[in-house]
This record gives structure tokens, sequence and C-alpha cells, in this order.
């Protein structure tokens, strides 16, 4: 690059802020990142911060978790860090993303809660006190699909998948042409930054993770060419693990900063710390402290009993799944386990005790836990149920998966919680 001052990028995404944890308030676990992020910001000496889209866990989020988000903003537009970018993702609403836009584009906060009508409103140029140019920045939020494709009667679902996936290639061929311009334009030397809150081809994730499915019905991954060679840094938002693109070190997802169910526990959560300077590009991950810890036992209720009572032994506050896998039938395992935990710092959260469901399953030709099903997968049990010919059951199961894709991205447009 030839760069002879440092400018360092901080990566996170996927906050979710008001995300509970059966039923659990995160309150306290949530603050304590945003006050950890903000002092990093001044630690680290960040230049640019960029939160790659699902701030709050539901399109309609409580005014206490839009008072953690705006107080933590005021306080990091108080911190070494000259300027944040934030892009909406398929949580958030884009409409209460960008209400006070303007108003935060006085702390430098630049908000894309939705695609651009313009594409150069979604192409930023960032500078430093003295005015000078330190990166352009293709902020491109979470595009939805009525925002990149247009509808077209009698379209197959294969059909409707090719337009989103060309539509989305589109926009992201015309942001980065027109970054690219404006990088030449400024003497080509500077950082170019692209976002994303996609699902990237190859991208990895767990049973239990919480991501859900960006496009109903389609399996849309997008491959890493779509972004060019050319990029210095890619910071995508979406999948909950910090993890490459392709293998390729500048395409990085941050992953969530925080648990976000038990498939987590144990596991260490990190923000990333993109650095250019005289040297070139350095990245590094940053691990997040643990501010619940999370365990999942398994096994017998003599086995899950030794280790409870070395958890509640430790003396520090835990939150636990029980997975019970014992031969014998308890009906009375909740009972046992909560009289152990009984005034300790340890809290059992849930307890799946899978030999009572296998006695269960035994008795009836097919027993699920809703909590577990997808609502494409609930609507086909109702199709089965209500014995629909097999012949008609694809047209109905298209028809739904178009409602369903609708109502999630209506109600995060609109702010209404989304099914």
């Amino acid at each position: 690059m030839g760069l002879t001052l440092t400018f360092r990028l901080l990566h996170t995404s996927d906050w979710h802020l008001g995300r509970r944890l059966y039923g659990r308030s995160r309150h306290r676990e949530q603050t304590a990142f945003l006050d950890w992020l903000a002092a990093t910001l001044d630690a680290e000496r960040i230049d640019l911060l960029i939160v790659s889209g699902d701030i709050f866990d539901a399109s309609t989020p409580s005014h206490r978790c839009q008072s953690r988000y705006y107080r933590f903003l005021h306080r990091a537009a108080g911190t070494a860090c000259r300027h944040i970018v934030v892009i909406g993702g398929n949580h958030d609403a884009p409409a209460l993303l960008e209400a006070p836009k303007a108003l935060l584009s006085q702390l430098n906060v630049h908000v894309v809660g939705r695609a651009a009508k313009e594409i150069e409103q979604e192409v930023l140029t960032l500078r430093d006190a003295a005015g000078a140019p330190q990166a352009i920045v293709c902020a491109v939020p979470y595009l939805r699909d009525r925002e990149v494709r247009a509808s077209s009667a009698g379209e197959s679902v294969a059909d409707k998948q090719r337009r989103l996936l060309a539509g989305i290639k589109h926009h992201y061929k015309r942001v980065l042409n027109a970054a690219r311009g404006r990088r030449d334009r400024l003497g080509g030397r500077i950082p170019l930054i692209a976002t994303g809150h996609l699902f990237a081809a190859g991208g990895k994730t767990e049973t239990d993770d919480g991501v859900r499915e960006l496009y109903v019905g389609a399996l849309v991954r997008l491959d890493a060419g779509l972004f060019g060679d050319d990029l210095d840094y890619l910071a995508l938002g979406h999948l909950h693990r910090s993890q490459r693109v392709a293998g390729a070190e500048h395409l990085r997802y941050s992953g969530a900063p925080l648990a976000v169910s038990f498939a987590d526990a144990g596991r260490s959560k990190a923000v990333l710390i993109c650095e250019w300077g005289p040297s070139g590009r350095r990245i590094r991950e940053l691990t997040v402290p643990c501010f619940q810890n999370l365990d999942r036992i398994e096994g017998d209720l003599s086995a899950i009993e030794r280790r409870l009572q070395r958890r509640i032994d430790e003396g520090r506050p835990l939150w636990v799944e029980v997975h019970y896998t014992g031969r014998e039938m308890r009906s009375d395992l909740g009972d046992i386990l909560h009289r152990l935990t009984a005034g300790s710092s340890v809290e059992i959260l849930r307890i799946r005790n899978r030999r009572q469901r296998s006695q269960l399953m035994r008795r009836a030709d097919r027993v699920e836990e809703l909590d577990e099903l997808t609502p494409s997968e609930v609507f086909a049990r109702c199709l089965a149920a209500n014995h629909v010919e097999a012949d008609v059951r694809p047209a109905l199961t298209t028809l739904f998966e178009e409602v369903l894709q609708e109502l999630y991205e209506s109600g995060a447009a609109s702010g209404r919680r989304s099914p």
C-alpha cells in the first residue's frame, strides 16, 4: 500500500442485543461487552469500527436495548476511534437503524440500514482530523430480496434463486466499481474495505448456533470471487463463528462476540483488528472476555451429578444445559438436579431427557419439540397431518416460503417482530 501512517480497523458483528437464553436476560453480559469494546477502541488506538449487522436480535428491540446501543455509540465517539460504520443485518429493522442517521453522522457514525437508492451513498470516504482520506468503505448492508430482484409471474424457485444471486452480485459490482473509481481519483493508496451481511460459500455453521437462513427456501451462497482481488479487507456478518472466507486472510467473519447458545460453551469469542502501515497489512484476533460462563453436561445421572458438584465447588456463576443419556427412565430428573444446585452459583437453564423422549417416541409415530423445528418443517408436518396429496405439496410449499420470506423482510423493514 505504501502507507506511511498506521490505520487500524476493528471488525465486529452479530451483537444480537436483547437476545435471551432460555428466558434468561443477558443485559448484564451485553452491557459488559459494550463497555469492554469501548475501552478497547482506546487501548488499541482504533481509527475505524465496523459493525457488520444484527446489532439487535429482534426488529422491535426494547427501549432498554436501544438505550444500550446509543450509549455505546456516544461513548465510542469520544474515544480514539474517529469513524464508526454500522450496517443493517437480517435481524435489524432498517427504518429503526436509519431514523437517527443524520444526528449520528455528526459523531462520525455512518449508518446504512438498507440498500441505498443511490449507489454512491454506500461508498464512504473516511478522513483523518486534517481532512486527508484514510480509507474507502463500501458499506453494503443485508440485501433484501425485493431490493435486488424484481419478481416475475410464473417463475420457478430455481429461477428466483438465480435472479436473487444475480441481483446481489450486480449490487456489489456497482458499489465496488464506484469505490474503485473514487480511490483512483484520490491517488489509489488508501485501503479499500467492504462490508456485508450474507452467507459466503463454504461458511461454517453448527447445530443450535442461532444462524437463520437469509433467504427462505433458497440456499443462497455467495462466492468469494464476487469481491474481486483488489479488496484490502472484507468485514462480514451473519455467521456466528469467526472464520475466513475461502481461506483468504483478509475476507473475514468476526463471529458473534458473545455465546449465542450452549453450542458455544467453552469456546472463546473474538473481534478482529486489521492494521495497515509501512510494513503492509496485519490481521489479528482479539479475544473477548467471557462475561457469562456456560457449560453443557451430558451423561447418566451419576455422571451429571459428579460434574455438577465440581462446578458448584468451583463457586463461579454458571449457566448449565443438561443432556441426560442414561438408560434408566427418570421422570424426577429435574427435581433431583435442581435440589443439588439450590443455593449455589450454578443455574440449570435446560434439561434434555433423551431417555424420556425415546420412550415417548416408541409410543407414537413421531414426537418432536416445536422449538427444534423451522417454520418450513412445521408446514411440512401440517401438510402430512392433513393428508394433502403429494403432487400438490411442492407448489404449496413454494407459496408458503414466499409468504414467509415476505413476513421476514416486511417485519424487519417496518420494525414489526418477524416470525
